[in-house]
């Protein structure tokens, strides 16, 4: 199927779901807001980066959030690469989640520089601080995701055919797996159109899977097993999407494979097997414009609608069944990537229309309360980690 035939039926779906115009980096400054003037205190690892993806000159900003959910700038870090645009896109410049990672047992944080093929990596230090230790080449073209399940990082690349390229950890910085990239065979361009580009790359909570979805290109969900030494198998095991389009994904703490699938806006979960195929598919449509993004707490699950700039709340049990709790935020133009705290008190979610991130207090119903919003960050940002 051509481009442009596929492009029909999905084109207003991803108007927003991706990026186009490029704008010069400012610095962060928040709305006002009277409850940022009632800092609680900074433990020393609560933090949360946001990555610029500018073409001139990709930036991780690093915050400090209190224990208010408040986020202050604590410094601004160069990755030595450039930001990407795909073809197509209109705010989400990468169309893809992942593209920011922090691996909690290395504490590194790894971005991609989709404009330069490369990835970055930081060591993370106390007070949300940065050390950029080595800008190394991602294995391929367009770097859009990239994944850590603590001894091993691999990268999607999303440009041509796309593939995936493997590294070992090795104190703070990576060392390339030999013979470890493998095609994905989309028959993209470069840069990658972005209905057609893969989504996101991630390993399974066991780590012994690592997991690609392909968006539009194939609408399905491939499945590479990881050996002991980090090598994948020679190829995927493909399934198909049960609601087409699957873009980003978590893991359930049950085991389950959640999927944001943004053909008719549902959030999918799926059993994730041994073998590599996901089944017993489980979708559930929020009613909204443009669902890409999944964030997760517990059982938990938040997504963000481009389309229609909110945010909507899931909830699973045990076996995946879902259950809508309904449109629970609002955002600027453009809702993209989002991220939950670590403990699970807050969310942090970008506009990439907009150029802002919102914070968000997540309540014991799971109900969300605006805090706050940062402003004055590129048009097309992409990119958030949180410790």
């Amino acid at each position: 199927m051509s481009s442009k035939a596929l492009a029909f039926p999905y084109r207003r779906l991803f108007l927003v779901c991706a990026a186009s115009a490029v704008a010069m980096v400012a610095l962060a400054a928040s709305t006002a807001n009277p409850a940022r003037a009632a800092r609680a205190g900074n433990d020393s690892f609560n933090a949360v980066f946001v990555q610029t993806n500018d073409t001139s000159g990709n930036q991780v900003l690093a915050y400090s959030r209190d224990r208010n959910g408040l986020l202050s700038l604590s410094g601004t870090y160069a990755t030595g690469g450039l930001g990407g645009v795909e073809n197509g896109a209109v705010v989400d410049h990468l169309a893809s989640q992942g593209s920011l990672t922090y691996d909690s047992r290395q504490k590194l944080l790894f971005a991609v520089n989709g404009g330069s093929n490369s990835l970055s990596v930081f060591a993370v230090k106390e007070h949300a601080r940065l050390q950029r230790t080595e800008v190394i080449p991602s294995g391929g073209s367009f770097p859009s995701s990239v994944a850590s399940n603590g001894r091993f990082v691999y990268v999607l690349n999303a440009g041509g055919g796309g593939s995936v390229s493997g590294f070992v950890i090795v104190g703070n910085f990576l060392l390339p797996l030999p013979f470890s990239t493998r095609s994905l065979n989309l028959g993209n361009t470069q840069p990658p159109f972005f209905l057609t580009a893969p989504g996101q790359v991630g390993f399974s909570p066991d780590g012994q899977q690592l997991i690609v979805t392909t968006k539009g290109s194939t609408n399905s969900i491939d499945v590479f097993g990881v050996g002991r030494n980090g090598e994948l198998s020679a190829s995927p095991t493909i399934s198909p999407s049960a609601a087409g389009v699957p873009f980003g994904f978590v893991f359930s703490p049950s085991g389950r494979l959640v999927v944001a699938e943004a053909a008719g806006s549902n959030l999918t979960t799926y059993a994730l097997n041994g073998n590599g195929t996901v089944t017993d598919p489980k979708p559930l449509p929020d009613g909204q414009a443009a669902l890409c993004w999944v964030t997760a707490i517990g059982n938990d699950f938040y997504v963000a609608n481009a389309g229609s700039n909110t945010i909507s709340h899931y909830r699973s049990d045990s076996a995946g069944n879902l259950t809508l709790e309904g449109v629970v935020g609002n955002t600027e133009t453009g809702a993209i990537d989002l991220i939950a705290a670590s403990d699970g008190r807050d969310i942090y979610a970008e506009s990439g229309g907009a150029g802002t991130v919102d914070e968000f207090g997540v309540s014991a119903d799971g109900s969300l309360t605006r805090l706050g919003t940062i402003t004055g960050l590129p048009i097309g940002l992409e990119g958030i980690a949180a410790t």
